[in-house]
């Protein structure tokens, strides 16, 4: 669950195609000049800033090189996408793309594109471009973990002519038709693929309805209107450039700064909001906005290729020890429910499997009990010697994690398991990830697909 609350002042509905489906800001803006984007009436006019403070800064730009929700409010506005996804069906519909073609094995694809498209350097959105895209994201290493895997098994682009692309994989690839409605798979100019990655991270050229002004790492990222933008998703209700003039994203990590920035009239918007800010921002008139993103939800994610960790019976009593229900209304926000799934409810073909999720701490001390691990003098089991200790990855990037996993550990000691929280920065983590050292890793992953599994 991903929460956001906007000042409640003057409302404004001018926000535009350029922010549906990132920020799904429903209007209402206090300071920084979003007021200035429309009238007493809600009517829409052009101009004035939206300043958004959310809580941790990635390290990169690149939409191709991130998966922070904070950073994705950022970069999605910089690209546009070859295909689009209706939210409430999973139908993909047309973006950059008219229409396409997917063969009956589902490994070659064929797009057509609009015409009149370009990046934000002049150069056209066009079939060398698209090739140019999926060509260089395999040099992209750790970073571009989302993009690479939508792309496994890929073969290669081949350039039908100007605005017909033809991608082509080793072997059937069902998800990436969806895949390619994703700000992952959004398009970069050609100069900004031939960078090295690094060099994509502080800057980088797109077609979308912004551009980007200025980047100060873990401080602010500062977008422009893309002035002649004239081809948004086909599921945008406003046709033609933004509404808003600029859009700033101040990084702030400590939620209560965030909440009293609101409050003060300093930003317009605040992301991650933490279960102690609600009330406060209720009572001075915020509104807060909030849905279950699609894809997987926040989780322990196993590394099964660690010996404890690969123990099925180890697996179900962390899971069986862990109060869901008791996480969600101690460290979440009131709109937060627990899960019921290791998808959230949100994402298509979604099944509810909360039977197998139940709160069962003694049974979770059987199982230990049963597989050999006993409780030694200190409260933590042992097996052959070795202590049920094990290590979770995480990142500050959402004022609940570290909470949550404090109450996890706690709970997790209960029933004998030693839980050390390793707290990294966005950019260590992807190496570390690809590393292999760590037992479990806490986070979600947002895809409106099953196959983010």
């Amino acid at each position: 669950m991903r929460s956001f609350s906007v000042a409640r002042r003057k409302p404004i509905q001018a926000l535009g195609a350029a922010l549906v489906g990132v920020l799904a800001l429903s209007a209402c803006g206090s300071g920084s000049g979003a007021n200035d984007t429309a009238g007493s009436g809600g009517t829409p006019r052009s101009g004035g800033t939206l300043t958004f403070a959310v809580s941790s800064d990635a390290g990169c730009i690149d939409p191709q090189q991130v998966a922070s929700n904070d950073t994705i409010y950022t970069t999605r506005q910089l690209v546009d996408s070859l295909t689009d996804q209706v939210p409430s069906t999973g139908k993909i519909v047309p973006w950059l793309a008219s229409s396409w073609q997917i063969s009956h094995d589902a490994r070659t694809f064929t797009f057509h594109l609009r015409k009149g498209a370009t990046f934000s350097d002049g150069t056209p959105v066009n079939a060398g471009a698209v090739k140019a895209n999926f060509d260089a994201i395999s040099t992209l290493g750790a970073n571009a973990t989302l993009a690479t895997g939508y792309l496994t098994g890929y073969a290669g682009t081949t350039v039908i002519n100007d605005l017909t692309a033809q991608v082509k994989f080793n072997q059937p690839n069902a998800q990436f038709l969806q895949a390619t409605s994703t700000f992952s798979l959004g398009l970069v100019s050609v100069a900004t693929t031939k960078k090295p990655a690094a060099a994509r991270c502080k800057s980088v050229v797109g077609s979308g309805p912004f551009v980007l002004d200025s980047y100060v790492t873990n401080q602010s990222i500062t977008l422009s209107k893309r002035k002649g933008y004239n081809w948004g998703s086909s599921l945008w209700k406003h046709k033609g450039a933004a509404y808003l003039d600029k859009v700033i994203y101040k990084i702030v990590p400590e939620s209560g700064v965030r909440t009293g920035s609101l409050q003060s009239g300093q930003v317009d918007a605040i992301g991650s909001i933490g279960p102690q800010d609600e009330s406060a921002l209720k009572s001075s008139g915020a509104q807060l906005q909030a849905r279950s993103n699609p894809g997987v939800v926040f989780a322990l994610g196993a590394n099964v290729s660690r010996p404890i960790v690969k123990d099925p019976v180890v697996r179900k009593a962390i899971s069986e020890a862990i109060n869901r229900p008791q996480i969600v209304s101690t460290t979440f926000t009131s709109q937060t429910k627990p899960a019921t799934s290791i998808l959230a409810a949100t994402t298509p073909d979604y099944e509810n499997l909360s039977s197998g999720l139940a709160y069962q701490q003694q049974n979770a001390k059987t199982l230990l009990d049963g597989d050999g691990w006993k409780v030694g003098p200190d409260g933590i089991r042992q097996k052959n010697g070795q202590s049920l200790a094990l290590t979770v990855i995480w990142g500050n990037n959402a004022a609940t994690n570290q909470p949550t996993l404090e109450l996890i550990q706690q709970e997790l000691k209960a029933v004998g398991v030693k839980l050390t929280l390793r707290e990294l920065s966005l950019g260590e983590s992807a190496k570390v990830r690809e590393s292999g050292d760590f037992d479990f890793s806490w986070g979600n992953t947002t895809r409106a697909d099953p196959d983010i599994l």
